[in-house]
């Protein structure tokens, strides 16, 4: 059986943020990364040095592979930043910093 019948609940209504500029739907309480791999989108940051892709590695907030800027802010954990409505999400560079 399935365990939303067994506890008689479904996800809620939806949000909508916008990553990179494309408007996607996520479930508000859901994580940053948990939203984007719902969306497909598996890489938002890439390294300083090399420019190699980076997204969710541990899920823990233990590493710090997921970074992502959401609402200007850089250097956010996705693994551990929840959802809200309206937010931001944009690919981080390097540091997140202008320098970079």
């Amino acid at each position: 059986m399935n365990p939303e019948e067994l506890a008689r609940a479904g996800p809620g209504e939806t949000c909508t943020v916008t990553f990179d500029g494309r408007p996607l739907e996520a479930l508000p309480g859901r994580t940053v990364a948990a939203a984007l791999w719902a969306a497909g989108v598996t890489t938002w940051r890439s390294t300083r040095g090399a420019g190699r892709p980076r997204g969710v590695f541990c899920g823990t907030g233990v590493c710090f592979d997921c970074l992502v800027t959401v609402n200007d802010l850089p250097n956010q954990r996705a693994c551990l930043v929840p959802v809200r409505a309206g937010d931001v999400i944009r690919t981080q560079r390097g540091t997140g910093r202008c320098d970079d």
